[in-house]
């Protein structure tokens, strides 16, 4: 097996087992849904439909609906488009570039920004649909025979090599995302109770048994798509920019745009997978396995691709100047200045400045702080979009026919409706589907677990069976135990035993018979319930006696997330739970 070096921080924390892996991951689907979840369901769905509404009277009544005029015949339509699919870069940047690069913690994000990608595709994909106008004549785009002969689109339009290279990433990437998907299916299949879930995950699971053919087969396969999506990463965004510069607009004819379109792209990308994983970590209390080494990773990315973007900026600013054509110079000055100057610099604040505050690292260590930043950032991308596209095309050759661009309600209301169909595709998911790469992440619990890391050459604990101490039995009454004086928080126990003992005659002793749902308590899950019972804690009256003393103590003997129960105060909710 592979050793890590231990200076390197553990990837997944806490003394978690293969069974504990497989259970934080597959409850969420097996339980009940919370109430927050149809809440949030219902709101994006309510969202949704009124962005559908939008687009059916879109649809009825044709394009004139959006704030368009002669002048300014692209702008939140195609703004959105590209900043949609600027979003689903990341995912396959995750799970193609750095599988091939043997990247670990990737594994713990890569499903949900797999997942991430495909829905912001189709939201995407719906704009140059709806940009048809006439959508039931949209296969007059094919080429049909009719009585003047066959009728072909223009293969040297790059607005063509959009729909190839779209559709190819879609493509790959939902085969990519599926592939991973099947060993996990199968290990919910086989814990599945119901009848209709276990049919359902038996036809998407296609028959997995786990054989080393099988596995061996995945990894074939999995590589063989990694590479397929690694150009797919760079020539999308490429060719989406060539819509641009291919133009001879000034603004837009340029030859940087292709590496910047896909630095823009991945920059949003991770900030989207950001402020998607922060929530759900939290959601779904998989906080053992997305924590601050994850989140500092993907903010180096964030400020690379940042600087790079903000490079960008600056070569623009120079090369309108050095080029000589008062055009370009005028199209620049125009965007600092002119009439759009809030939404320049909103972009230049959100993509250049705020990016090198990850330079330090206590801040691109803070959970609070990323999330911010990554929503940010994506506001600022948008901004970058607009800018682009109406700042060049407002103000052309001729002042008479210069124009503003004021968006509708229905402008408004389709791009709204998109983030909210965007978000009812991935609450679905993650109800239904493992949020995280199971097995994939099992492969590395020995390997950068925490227990297995801090654990010596000699000892190296077992992964598959439930941590178990044993507690001696405690011969003192109750009444006995609980006016006994509290444990000074100086006293080191030689052994579990002696632990248990003092943590005994702090909290009183409890047995079976008294027993309370322990699982109540915040961050306990049924392998953290077992474990506490087997030391002796029973009960919420226990708990309520904690101090820090018996926290650390109870720390010592479980080895499960020190300093949780201290930090979610477990005393003061065991209070809380008894009164009711």
């Amino acid at each position: 097996m592979h050793k890590e070096a231990a200076i390197r921080e553990p990837l997944i924390l806490g003394h978690k087992t293969y069974h504990d892996v497989t259970e934080d991951v597959c409850k969420p689907i097996e339980d009940k849904a919370p109430k927050t979840w149809y809440i949030l369901f219902g709101i994006a769905l309510i969202i949704g439909l009124y962005g559908v509404g939008c687009i059916l009277y879109l649809l009825g009544t044709g394009v004139g609906v959006w704030g368009l005029n002669k002048t300014i015949g692209w702008a939140w339509d195609i703004t959105n488009f590209v900043w949609w699919v600027g979003i689903g870069h990341a995912g396959t940047l995750i799970s193609a570039v750095l599988l091939l690069f043997r990247q670990k913690w990737r594994m713990a994000i890569n499903r949900s920004a797999e997942a991430m990608t495909i829905f912001a595709v189709f939201m995407a994909g719906l704009f140059p649909l709806i940009h048809m106008g006439r959508l039931w004549l949209g296969y007059w785009v094919l080429p049909l025979p009719n009585q003047f002969g066959s009728l072909w689109v223009n293969f040297n339009s790059p607005l063509l090599w959009d729909v190839f290279a779209i559709s190819t990433y879609l493509s790959v990437s939902l085969v990519f995302w599926y592939i991973g998907l099947i060993p996990d299916f199968a290990t919910i299949r086989d814990r599945a109770k119901k009848p209709v879930a276990k049919k359902m995950y038996s036809i998407l699971s296609f028959g997995w048994s786990g054989r080393a053919k099988h596995w061996n087969r995945f990894e074939l396969v999995s590589l063989v798509l990694a590479g397929l999506a690694t150009p797919l990463v760079f020539s999308v965004h490429s060719i989406v920019s060539f819509d641009f510069a291919t133009s001879v607009i000034p603004g837009w004819h340029t030859t940087i745009f292709p590496p910047y379109f896909v630095a823009g792209a991945v920059f949003s990308g991770f900030a989207m997978v950001q402020t998607l994983m922060l929530v759900m970590r939290k959601a779904m209390k998989l906080e053992a396995y997305i924590h601050t080494k994850h989140v500092e990773y993907m903010n180096i990315v964030i400020m690379t691709t940042g600087s790079i973007v903000g490079t960008a900026y600056i070569t623009e600013l120079f090369i309108s100047w050095y080029s000589g054509v008062e055009y370009e110079a005028y199209a620049f000055i125009n965007r600092a200045s002119g009439p759009y100057w809030w939404a320049y610099w909103a972009m230049m604040t959100c993509n250049v400045i705020s990016p090198q505050l990850m330079w330090f690292r206590k801040l691109r260590r803070s959970l609070i702080f990323t999330f911010f930043i990554s929503i940010v950032v994506n506001i600022g991308m948008w901004f970058e979009r607009y800018v682009i596209i109406v700042t060049s095309i407002h103000r052309d050759y001729l002042p008479s026919s210069w124009s503003m661009h004021y968006p509708s309600h229905i402008d408004i209301g389709v791009y709204i409706g998109t983030i909210g169909l965007f978000f009812v595709f991935f609450l679905l998911f993650a109800r239904y589907f493992p949020v995280l790469a199971l097995n994939e992440v099992k492969t590395i619990l020995k390997s950068s677990g925490e227990s297995y890391k801090n654990a010596t050459d000699d000892h190296t604990p077992d992964p598959d069976p439930e941590p178990t101490i044993v507690a001696p039995a405690v011969e003192q009454p109750v009444a006995e135990v609980e006016s006994s004086p509290r444990v000074d928080e100086t006293v080191t126990a030689d052994n579990s035993g002696d632990a248990a003992l003092l943590l005994l005659k702090a909290i009183g002793s409890s047995s079976e018979e008294d027993k309370s749902d322990l699982k109540k308590l915040s961050g306990v899950g049924p392998a953290f319930e077992t474990a506490l019972n087997s030391i002796g804690i029973w009960s919420f009256e226990q708990v309520s006696k904690m101090t820090k003393a018996e926290y650390d103590l109870m720390d010592s003997l479980t080895g499960k997330f020190p300093g949780k129960a201290e930090k979610e105060d477990w005393a003061a909710q065991a209070k809380e739970l008894m009164n009711k």
